[in-house]
């Protein structure tokens, strides 16, 4: 019976010829049914479960390039340096300055994760709140700054509203409506003059024709991210 230095140096000889495997070809290379002993041999070495395809393929954890989101694909075969779907779901949104959303999720890891993200929901690990016609999934803990930023990304891809006011102008004048929603024209011109912006009355009512804004228009802060 092989001993592990010699288990070791089969599974070192399988990752040679391929660069990840199934629970079968393992146990063909170890030359053993026993799955006990191919993960013992695997956490000897060191390995990593494919997040994708339900877990069935590993890798040693010395073989994957993982990309700048710690994500790295193999003949259409998903590996993540967080190791599971659930973790490397959970760090993408609490690491993204503006959430993300399903179908973000779902072009950077190349599956569909719906089921997963509404367990993270379910179990507080992560928030959802709908912006536009789409739900971001945001971290519980910085949820209000990056739905803030979100709405930041939102605005900043239209085009300026009018000739003769910027786009920075109209960003403070959407953010500071979505931070006092009740406000009107007048006094949120006044509260932007206070932190130092610059900002006419008649800018913040061309901002507010363009966009249909009236007094209640604009949703609170959710009650996620009360302070």
């Amino acid at each position: 019976m092989r001993g592990l230095s010699g288990r070791s140096s089969a599974l070192a000889g399988l990752f040679k010829r391929r660069r990840m495997a199934t629970l079968d070809d393992l146990r063909a290379a170890l030359g053993t049914r026993s799955r006990t002993t191919v993960f013992r041999t695997l956490t000897a070495v060191g390995y990593l479960s494919s997040y994708s395809h339900r877990g069935r393929y590993y890798t040693l954890k010395r073989i994957p390039k993982f990309d700048s989101a710690g994500l790295w694909h193999h003949e259409g075969v998903g590996f993540s340096s967080r190791g599971t779907l659930v973790s490397t779901v959970t760090h993408l949104v609490r690491e993204t300055p503006a959430g993300q959303t399903h179908e973000e999720l779902q072009e950077r890891l190349g599956l569909r994760v719906h089921d997963t993200l509404r367990k993270l929901v379910e179990s507080k690990q992560l928030v959802r709140e709908r912006v536009g016609s789409v739900y971001v999934y945001l971290d519980p803990r910085r949820g209000a700054t990056q739905l803030e930023q979100r709405r930041f990304q939102i605005v900043q891809s239209q085009q300026p509203v009018t000739r003769g006011l910027d786009l920075r102008r109209v960003i403070d004048i959407l953010v500071a409506k979505i931070r006092h929603p009740d406000q009107d024209a007048d006094a949120l011109v006044a509260g932007l003059r206070r932190s130092g912006r610059e900002v006419a009355h008649e800018d913040v009512e061309q901002v507010f024709k363009r966009y249909g804004l009236g007094k209640k228009t604009m949703s609170p802060p959710s009650r996620h991210f009360r302070r």
